[in-house]
Parts: structure tokens; C-alpha cells; sequence
């Protein structure tokens, strides 16, 4: 505790820096340090339907994309009923959890059987609602993508994965990020989307890849991380936390609140709660005190927002959509 207390990040953010000159800095560094070394991006997208349905809110297709040699993933690609190409599109990423069949409130092992989800972690229905379309991107080592083949597992579903990646010289993080990317490409290819309306939300673990993916993928205009920002010193390094939160040597470079500057000028709506044990909000109040002075040197203060609910590690939908949808334009 006492190393972390006296190591000072080199690339926090000052407001005597140049904050376009810093952005270029510190995302070389966050892709260094995560390893996102990944060059393919918007290559062709080969993808498989594997069913489509119309409810009350839209039409939801499911799919499998394929990211990288190897590498499938399922998705829901959700259409609100009253809404009319080109879409706006938010790309939903559950936490720790049973998986992204929570987005569309549907049984895992049946997707024909609605079921109800705590915390307003139905996303997509949510999206549809207000007209938004929704792509739920199953996350690697997560719902589906549980590992399955290893001789011998973890109980923790990400510890596997994580420590596989690391071995082989990058974090999950970036290979989450990557699958985002390769995901914004299937939308691209689609033909009906507003490419410069693409936002990203999550709550928890699909949180924290919002803020990596938001700090590294250009594309993305909107972002809207839940129960996930922090400062680190005040979270993942007083709590446990799940090891694909952990980024080798990030605190000798910069905070939280310096990875979600990376976004700015473009909106962002930092969700939390009073009463979230892992993420306190102490410690999100002290990460949004600098983010906002980042956003303010790009004279985009009204474009960095803070919402707050007053239960614990969740997502608050009414609050956050109210705020968010005031920023999109």
C-alpha cells in the first residue's frame, strides 16, 4: 500500500499539458500496457444467424460474428419498432453475470422464456424503448464463452482466461476491446446504422471494457460506463475485484479518470452508486473531480456528466437515459 501511495503517474493529466498532445501520449501507452496489438479492424465481418424474433419492442436477431481466427461471437442485434434507419446503436456489455441474455431479459438455457432482471440490466429492452438499437456482445470468459475445455478450471470464470492472456503478452481487456471493434465493423457493414452515433454502455465488468473501449476506439461517440469508474487506489487496490480488471503497470502512467479523458471531448455519463461496495463513491466522486477538469480544458464540460443512484452496484436506467439522451445529437 505504501508503493502504491508514492507512485505517481507519468502521463496523469495537468492542466499545464497540451490535452491533445496527452491524448495522443497516453493512448499509445493504455494500448502498450494492454496489449491491444490487434491491426485487422474493419476487415469483413463473416457472421451466421441463428435465429430472429419480433416481440413488443423491436425485432432481436441473434448471431455469431466472427472476430479473429478462432475466435466467435454471439450477439444480439436488437431493432426498436419505432425507429427507422439509419440507427442510432448502443453496444451493450453485461458484467459478471449469467451473460448477455440479461440485455434482452430472456432465460439463458431458453430464449423463448422472458424472465426479469434485477437492476435494470435489461439494456436493450431499455434501448428499444426510447428507440435506440442495441448490439449485446457476449464478453469473452462470460455467458456462453465460459471456458469449458481446460482439464482442470478456476472457479472464478475470467481467472482462466486472464492468466491465458497474459501469457501470451496482452490482457483480456484488449482482447474485450477488440471484440467491440470487430463488432462496430459488423454494424458498419450493415448499411443502416449512423456510424457517428455508436455509443457503448455496461455495467460492472462491461463497464470497465466501456471505458477502455471508449479510450481506444476512435469510432465509438458515446459512452456510458456503469458501476465501473473509480479511482483505482480507492477500488481494485483497497477490494477484490476479478483479475481481468487489473492492467500491468497502469498506475505508473495514469488513473481512471485519465483513461476515460482519452474520450474527451465527446459525451460521457459516469453512472454510480451511493452504496456500491466495490466501486465507493468517495472514490468515483474524487475520479470524476479530475475527469471533469480534463473535459474542461477541452472546453466540453457540459459533454462529462455524473449520475447517481442511491442503492448499490448497479445499473440506474431512468437517471442515466434521461441524461444521456440529452447529449445525443
Amino acid at each position: 500500500m505504501l508503493r502504491m501511495k508514492n507512485t505517481k503517474p507519468k502521463l496523469t493529466f495537468n492542466k499545464e499539458l497540451d490535452p491533445a498532445l496527452w491524448q495522443k501520449k497516453l493512448k499509445a501507452k493504455i494500448k502498450q500496457l494492454t496489449g491491444y496489438y490487434y491491426k485487422n479492424q474493419h476487415a469483413k465481418v463473416e457472421y451466421i444467424t441463428i435465429w430472429k424474433q419480433t416481440g413488443s419492442h423491436g425485432t432481436i436477431e441473434k448471431i455469431v460474428y466472427r472476430s479473429e481466427p478462432g475466435v466467435d461471437v454471439p450477439a444480439y442485434v436488437c431493432i426498436p419498432k419505432n425507429a427507422r434507419p439509419p440507427y442510432t446503436f448502443f453496444i451493450c456489455l453485461q458484467g459478471h453475470s449469467t451473460g448477455m441474455h440479461n440485455s434482452i431479459a430472456v432465460d439463458m438455457a431458453d430464449e423463448t422464456k422472458s424472465i426479469h432482471v434485477e437492476g435494470d440490466r435489461d439494456f436493450a429492452i431499455g434501448c428499444m424503448k426510447l428507440g435506440i438499437a442495441a448490439l449485446c456482445i457476449e464478453q469473452r470468459s462470460m455467458g456462453e464463452r465460459k471456458e469449458t475445455l481446460m482439464k482442470q478450471k478456476s472457479d472464478h470464470p475470467c481467472h482462466d482466461a486472464v492468466m491465458h492472456s497474459l501469457m501470451l503478452g496482452n490482457t483480456i481487456c484488449a482482447e474485450r476491446i477488440f471484440d467491440v471493434a470487430r463488432g462496430i465493423d459488423y454494424l458498419q457493414q450493415r448499411g443502416d446504422v449512423k456510424m457517428n452515433h455508436i455509443g457503448i454502455m455496461g455495467n460492472s465488468g462491461g463497464g470497465i471494457i466501456a471505458i477502455y473501449a471508449s479510450a481506444v476506439l476512435d469510432r465509438i461517440q458515446y459512452s456510458m460506463p456503469s458501476c465501473a469508474f473509480c479511482t483505482y487506489a480507492d477500488s481494485i487496490m483497497q477490494i477484490y475485484h476479478c483479475s481481468d480488471n487489473y492492467i500491468p503497470g497502469i498506475l505508473n502512467w495514469a488513473e481512471m479518470a485519465d483513461v476515460m479523458g482519452l474520450f474527451a471531448p465527446k459525451p460521457v455519463v459516469i453512472v454510480a452508486g451511493k452504496k456500491d461496495p466495490i466501486f465507493p463513491y468517495h472514490g468515483v466522486q474524487k475520479a470524476f473531480s479530475h475527469l471533469k477538469t480534463i473535459y474542461a480544458a477541452f472546453n466540453a464540460s457540459n459533454n462529462c456528466r455524473l449520475v447517481t443512484g442511491d442503492e448499490g452496484h448497479r445499473f440506474y436506467a431512468k437517471e442515466a437515459w434521461e441524461t444521456m439522451i440529452k447529449l445525443i445529437k
